[in-house]
């Protein structure tokens, strides 16, 4: 999916100015972009840490954390790097119900913070859309969102899966925890605008200047798109909803696509350091 995603991409495109683009951007802001990326998951991390009711070291979670944002480059969608850590924390844990729902339960509230300040800001920014379908999308998303949060929590729907069901028992007791539940909500929110600042960084760089309320709409479209396993790591699929919507903007598709690979390969720089945490991982288990 992956290669025809991007195929159809570039046929629509003339590749030497997305070469033009990325000389734009220069070492120094794909440098400051992967900084960033690390920075989110030191945060990723604290969030994680305060969602785990066993005791596990920062450095411990962080490495896991970074050998799945590796393996996430090579995976489909964008949270395939979250059965790497599920393995590998299984292995300390000895309770796969507890790693999966620790897992899930940071992915889900990082959702939470995107949801919200994409709903948020979808108010402010309906007069870039004028009469296009595509304004639709953001409040689609959320309400899928809020429905499917429903049925997973309200009525329970997970219960009839034994993996599953046992998450709840994770849940009732994060419950109690309001304090832990709040952190780790303001944590998402920041980690978040680690991803946006990072994404209004590089477009900078190229001479683009994108409305930031703009980003806080576009952007979790784009995640929730990306992040379905059709494509590896989102390639293509994520490259198509640039285009798509800052072309209502008028930003051309050359410039779309550059800031979309240029924002993965920043991801990637950032993620590199997780190769090195996975030989050493799998060095210290001989």
């Amino acid at each position: 999916m992956s290669a025809v995603s991007l195929s159809i991409v570039f046929s629509k495109i003339d590749i030497r100015e997305i070469v033009v683009m990325f000389r734009k951007i220069g070492p120094f802001y794909f440098l400051l972009a992967s900084l960033l990326y690390i920075l989110s998951l030191l945060v990723s991390t604290s969030r994680w840490k305060l969602l785990l009711p066993e005791k596990f070291t920062f450095r411990r979670l962080f490495s896991l954390y970074m050998i799945g944002s590796f393996f996430s480059s090579f995976l489909p969608g964008v949270i395939g790097g979250d059965v790497v850590k599920a393995y590998y924390l299984n292995k300390d844990a000895k309770k796969l119900s507890l790693t999966l729902a620790s897992i899930f339960m940071d992915r889900y509230l990082g959702y939470v913070s995107l949801m919200v300040i994409g709903i948020a800001a979808f108010p402010f920014t309906l007069s870039f859309f004028g009469g296009s379908a595509y304004k639709w999308i953001m409040p689609a998303i959320f309400v899928s969102f809020v429905i499917g949060s429903f049925l997973f929590f309200g009525l329970k729907i997970g219960k009839r899966f034994r993996t599953v069901s046992e998450f709840y028992d994770y849940f009732v007791s994060l419950k109690e925890r309001k304090d832990v539940i709040m952190k780790a909500v303001m944590l998402s929110f920041l980690i978040q605008f680690m991803g946006f600042s990072a994404v209004a960084l590089l477009a900078s760089a190229m001479g683009e200047n994108i409305p930031v309320l703009l980003l806080f709409v576009f952007l979790p479209i784009v995640i929730t798109i990306s992040s379905l396993p059709i494509s590896i790591s989102g390639l293509g699929v994520r490259e198509g909803s640039f285009v798509i919507l800052l072309g209502l903007i008028g930003v051309r598709p050359e410039v779309a696509t550059s800031l979309s690979l240029s924002w993965f390969f920043s991801i990637f720089i950032g993620s590199l350091p997780g190769l090195g945490a996975y030989i050493r991982h799998t060095g210290n288990q001989k």
